[in-house]
C-alpha cells in the first residue's frame, strides 16, 4: 500500500510507503491520502482517535514532492483541477479537531513540506532537509505552500525559500519557526512521545484554544482579543473546565472526558 493508516492507542499514524520513490505524491497516492484521511475523520468521530502522526517510510525522506512525470502533457484546467484537489485535501488535515504531527526525517520538498506545513506542528530530525523547489521547474508552489510558508517563517524568509528554491537544514527551520522542535531517535516514537503532551487533555479546549490562535493571524488585534474573549468564555462552558478547576483546587490530576 503506498499510504498505511495503523493506530497505536489513541494516536492514528499515517505513513507514505513509497521509499524507492522517495514518498513522491503522485495522484493516486493523493487520493489513498484521501482515503485514509476519512478513516482517521472516522475515528474522531467514534472517540478513538486524540491526535494524527503524518510520516514517510525510510530514512531518506518525509515526501519529496510531486511525481514530475504525471505533470507533464496536462491542460490548464487540469493542472488548476488538481492543485484545488491538493489544496483541499491538505486543508482537510489541517481542519482535523485533533493535532497533527508531521515527522520529518529526510527529504520534505515540494508537496511533501506543503502536506507537513498543513499539519499543526512539524517535528524534523538532523537529518530533514525542506524546501520548495518547484521554482527550479518553472513552477509555482501550488498545494499551500505560498499562504502556508509565510504564515510560518514570515514574508521575507518564504520569498527567500520559493525564490531561490533553496533547502533548509532543521537548525534553520527550528529557527525561523518552520518546524516546533528537533528530535532524535525514533521519529515515530519521538513524534508519539510529542502527541502524549497534548493527548490527555481536553479535546474541545484544545481545538477552541488552536483556533484563537489562528485567528490572530487575519485579525486586527483589537478584534482578536474579541474573539479571544469569546473563545475562552465558550471554555468555561465545557465539563472539562469544571474538571480541571475542581482538580486543581482539590490538587488532584484531572480525568479530561472531552464534554
Amino acid at each position: 500500500m503506498p499510504v498505511e493508516l495503523e493506530r497505536r492507542d489513541d494516536v492514528d499514524i499515517l505513513t507514505l510507503n513509497r521509499p524507492e520513490a522517495l514518498n513522491a505524491l503522485s495522484f493516486a497516492v493523493l487520493r489513498e491520502i484521501e482515503a485514509r484521511v476519512a478513516e482517521v475523520e472516522r475515528g474522531i468521530d467514534e472517540g478513538k482517535v486524540q491526535a494524527l502522526l503524518v510520516a514517510g517510510a525510510g530514512d531518506r525522506a518525509f515526501c519529496a514532492g510531486a511525481d514530475v512525470n504525471e505533470l507533464m502533457g496536462r491542460t490548464p484546467l487540469e493542472h488548476r483541477r488538481g492543485l484545488r484537489f491538493g489544496q483541499a485535501l491538505f486543508e482537510r488535515i489541517s481542519d482535523l479537531p485533533v493535532p497533527s504531527i508531521a515527522v520529518i526525517d529526510g527529504f520534505a520538498l515540494g508537496g511533501g513540506l506543503e502536506l507537513a506545513m498543513a499539519c499543526t506542528f512539524r517535528l524534523a530530525t538532523g537529518a530533514a532537509r525542506m524546501g520548495l523547489p518547484e521554482i527550479k521547474l518553472g513552477l509555482v508552489p501550488g498545494y499551500g505552500g505560498t499562504q502556508r510558508l509565510p504564515r510560518l517563517v514570515g514574508e521575507a524568509n518564504a520569498l527567500d525559500i520559493v525564490m531561490t528554491g533553496r533547502m533548509v537544514r532543521a537548525e534553520e527551520g527550528l529557527s525561523m519557526g518552520l518546524v516546533n522542535r528537533i528530535v532524535e531517535g525514533d521519529p515515530i516514537e519521538a513524534g508519539l512521545a510529542f502527541a502524549g503532551e497534548m493527548t490527555s487533555y481536553s479535546l474541545p479546549v484544545l481545538r477552541l484554544a488552536r483556533d484563537a490562535v489562528t485567528r490572530a493571524l487575519d485579525l486586527p488585534v483589537r478584534e482578536g482579543l474579541e474573539v479571544e474573549a469569546d473563545i475562552g468564555a465558550l471554555s468555561y462552558q465545557t465539563k472539562d473546565a469544571a474538571e480541571g478547576m475542581s482538580a486543581f483546587i482539590e490538587k488532584r490530576a484531572p480525568e479530561f472526558r472531552d464534554a
